[in-house]
């Protein structure tokens, strides 16, 4: 059994994957900040192998005290999105970028690092032509290049591997309504209406629960994976806004969906993905975008507060 260290781990991903790895038997110490005041990781307490640190990834102290005698580190702790990115981008460059450069300096020899990076990288992408791992890196903002900066300092650290995870979907513990399909689908419960700019934009999708069980996998599976960094999302769902809502409108008949004729998205991303590389080491997702349509629509009976976004 493994002794991780996962920074951020009360957050989207982490309050989903911590669970998992105490029920495997590793020991698992969590660095957060709790910014959220997410009470996400509750029942992890009755775990004796669990430790919970309340602090900032960026406290060198912290991190000294956290990453010794660890043999895994999982940096998830970041300021995600380029919404909230650009809205303090002090803290998107401390968090995203310096919290990594702190956890390569102080951590000791044989310590694996699993960075969780984004497929945001890809940018425009490449038209109709998916982008692979040896595709143009060309990210269009904050939360972009701050990622990308810092998967390639992990690489170089050694001892180390990457994801360029996709959009993920889904929910969590620690919930998050600002990803699309969450969003998406939140919209057509709650408004029965939305209004899509630039519909034909393409993104690669991927259920939150698979993002939690691709480290586990990782780990499983290190000595043959490590060094690299590998895309990671559903092959079955490169798909434009538009398509998307026609999915969701499967599930809920009487949403009504407009693409706008004038004005356009922040958010210019734009990009098909292949995830051959890592499906070609035998990892595949197991939850589809309907499975995370239909897991929403329950979801959302149960909460419907604005203040599980991020921004």
């Amino acid at each position: 059994m493994a002794n991780i260290l996962v920074t951020g781990g009360a957050g989207y991903i982490g309050s989903v994957m911590v669970p998992e790895l105490l029920k495997l038997g590793h020991k698992v110490t969590v660095v957060d900040s709790f910014m959220y005041k997410q009470d996400s990781l509750l029942e992890c307490c009755k775990y004796d192998n669990f430790e919970i640190i309340n602090g900032d990834c960026r406290d060198e102290e912290i991190l000294k005290k956290a990453i010794c005698n660890k043999d895994f580190i999982f940096p998830l702790a970041a300021i995600v999105g380029f919404p909230a990115c650009d809205k303090d981008k002090v803290a998107a460059e401390s968090t995203n970028l310096g919290a990594i450069e702190k956890i390569i300096k102080l951590r000791e020899k044989g310590q694996k690092i699993i960075f969780p990076c984004t497929n945001s990288g890809y940018g425009l992408g490449q038209g109709q032509s998916f982008c692979t791992e040896d595709s143009p890196i060309t990210p269009i903002s904050l939360y972009g290049k701050t990622k990308m900066s810092a998967e390639k300092l992990v690489l170089e650290s050694g001892d180390s591997m990457a994801f360029r995870f996709a959009t993920l979907f889904g929910a969590s513990p620690r919930m998050r309504l600002d990803l699309l399909v969450n969003d998406f689908v939140y919209r057509a419960v709650f408004d029965k209406t939305l209004v899509v700019f630039e519909g034909h934009f393409m993104r690669n999708y991927l259920h939150v629960r698979d993002a939690a069980r691709a480290f586990i996998f990782s780990m499983e599976n290190f000595e043959k994976m490590k060094g690299q960094t590998y895309n990671c999302g559903l092959s079955d769902a490169n798909l434009s806004k538009i398509e998307l809502c026609e999915k969701i409108k499967e599930h809920i008949p009487g949403f009504v969906y407009l693409e706008a004729p004038i004005g356009a998205d922040p958010d210019k991303r734009n990009y098909l993905v292949s995830n051959e590389k890592i499906e070609s080491f035998g990892f595949k997702p197991q939850y589809s975008i309907d499975d995370g349509i239909r897991e929403l629509l329950k979801c959302y009976r149960i909460i419907k507060n604005s203040s599980y976004g991020n921004v």
